[in-house]
């Protein structure tokens, strides 16, 4: 017997990486599970994205665990693309008891706020921050006739802190945290709770590609094993660096769970401690 047995979870960015661990995650534990992808790339995202190829995968492996599994390909920056999704689901398997608004990109391309692209910020906000607001606003109605529901969106450790070159990623990520808040108070009334997971660095194809082994060591030519060294320094407990997929899937399952059942409104830190250290200066001035 798993703890969704007879329940229903949708996953936005569920073609590979976090968001199909975490589809996994909740297939094991016996529900079935509605996923979508963009599966194409994005012009500013330096590294590609998951393929159609990628999602069914992921329906295979859900499968494979003895679950349903309804996946579609939608852009989340979409509403009628999400709707669609959401009614597909609905159709086939009669409910939705748990979002996870997990779709992301990020830029690595270093450049400070003042010159960051239009094309660059407008795509990072509009899957970390809009494609969260749209899939909230595609599922709260469901939820809202059925009186019950979880939602979890994914915001990341930047979501409360600063990250330098990272102007759209920082500001998206911060504005979950407020979006969170917001549908945890309104959707309350209803039998819905709402929180958010905050993930530190994870080792997924978001981080693990030339460009963010670069950035993330600060050389040029970053290899993967300087990404994971320098990784390393960024966490507090012992034999961490960058965190599986897995670590964010358990907390969203906690999250989503009975034994969550008197949560709602907070942003769960998964960094191994990262948001405890003190952090450094990387332009240090002395006089």
């Amino acid at each position: 017997m798993g703890q969704f047995d007879g329940k229903v979870a949708f996953v936005t960015g569920g073609g590979r990486g976090m968001g199909r661990e975490i589809a996994l995650e909740f297939a094991r534990e016996g529900a079935d599970v509605i996923v979508c992808d963009i599966a194409a790339d994005i012009e500013s995202v330096p590294y590609p994205l998951a393929t159609k190829e990628d999602l069914e995968t992921t329906r295979t492996l859900v499968e494979a665990e003895g679950r349903r599994c309804v996946a579609r390909v939608a852009d989340v920056r979409d509403q009628a693309g999400l709707d669609a999704v959401v009614a597909a689901g609905v159709a086939e398997l009669g409910r939705i008891d748990a979002l996870v608004a997990n779709a992301g990109i990020y830029d690595w391309s270093t450049r400070p706020l003042w010159e960051t692209t239009d094309d660059a910020w407008y795509d990072q906000i509009g899957v970390c921050l809009e494609g969260v607001w749209r899939s909230a606003k595609a599922v709260a109605p469901q939820m809202i006739a059925q009186g019950s529901g979880t939602m979890v969106f994914t915001s990341s450790n930047v979501g409360q802190e600063g990250s330098p070159f990272s102007a759209p990623y920082v500001a998206a990520k911060h504005g979950v945290i407020g979006l969170m808040k917001t549908a945890a108070l309104e959707l309350a009334r209803y039998g819905v709770r709402v929180n958010a997971v905050l993930p530190s660095t994870t080792d997924t194809k978001i981080n693990d590609h030339p460009a963010g082994w670069s950035r993330a060591s600060g050389k040029p030519d970053g290899t993967r094993e300087d990404y994971l060294n320098a990784v390393h320094h960024w966490t507090l407990l012992p034999n961490t660096g960058a965190l599986p997929p897995a670590a964010t899937a358990k907390a969203v399952s906690w999250l989503c769970s009975d034994a969550a059942a008197f949560i709602t409104g907070i942003g769960l830190p998964i960094d191994a401690g990262h948001l405890l250290l003190p952090g450094r200066n990387p332009w240090p001035v002395r006089d």
